[in-house]
């Protein structure tokens, strides 16, 4: 296990033993020895090791579940859910920026999620989510928007969690029911701006 694993269970960052598994079994975590955000080209970046943990155990992904990941840039965290979901779960990765998108499918490929079926890549806008594969037990947002898009609640299945930065704050958001939501915001912390097509996020 890498020192910066261990700095991020030592500090309370990372709790679950899903999570912590696959960041101990994750080839970037395990090269990595500072807790920055990493440049990835094109204006975007990894968000640092820390925000990732910390969004991922907000998330609490689970085997089995059928996740959304958008702004999936380098691949990182779709390749860290994959792991999480098992064979029988599958993670919709999308990513605007077609460079990006196909370096991110590259990194993925390495750990055969791809061949496998697991995960899906899609080069494009993820302003009305992926409705082919809804709904989603979990979506993950890795891009600060405005306010949430409207594709994402209606996606997210009952019972279902998303983990989306709105502005400064990452905001856990549980779907209750159809038109319930429990939020929850936690401040502090500071994303690349959601791409889209227009100004509306």
């Amino acid at each position: 296990m890498s020192r910066l694993v261990n700095n991020l269970i030592r500090n309370g960052y990372l709790t679950s033993d899903p999570v912590i598994d696959a960041f101990s079994n994750d080839d970037l975590a395990s090269q990595a020895e500072a807790d920055i955000p990493l440049p990835i080209g094109y204006g975007q970046t990894i968000s640092q090791p820390l925000t990732v943990a910390f969004m991922l155990e907000l998330l609490d992904p689970r085997r089995g579940q059928n996740i959304l990941d958008v702004g999936s840039g380098s691949g990182w965290t779709t390749g860290l859910l994959a792991h999480i979901v098992g064979d029988n779960g599958s993670v919709v990765a999308m990513e605007k920026i077609v460079e990006l998108c196909e370096f991110g499918k590259k990194n993925v490929a390495k750990f055969n999620f791809l061949k496998k079926g697991i995960v899906e890549f899609h080069c494009e806008s993820a302003n009305d989510g992926f409705a082919k594969k809804a709904p989603y037990d979990r979506i993950l947002v890795s891009a600060s928007v405005k306010e949430i898009p409207l594709a994402f609640k209606q996606q997210l299945s009952i019972g279902g969690k998303m983990v989306i930065p709105v502005e400064n704050k990452i905001w856990y958001v549980e779907k209750e029911s159809a038109e319930n939501f429990k939020i929850e915001k936690f401040p502090g912390f500071a994303f690349v701006p959601f791409v889209t097509n227009s100004s509306k996020y």
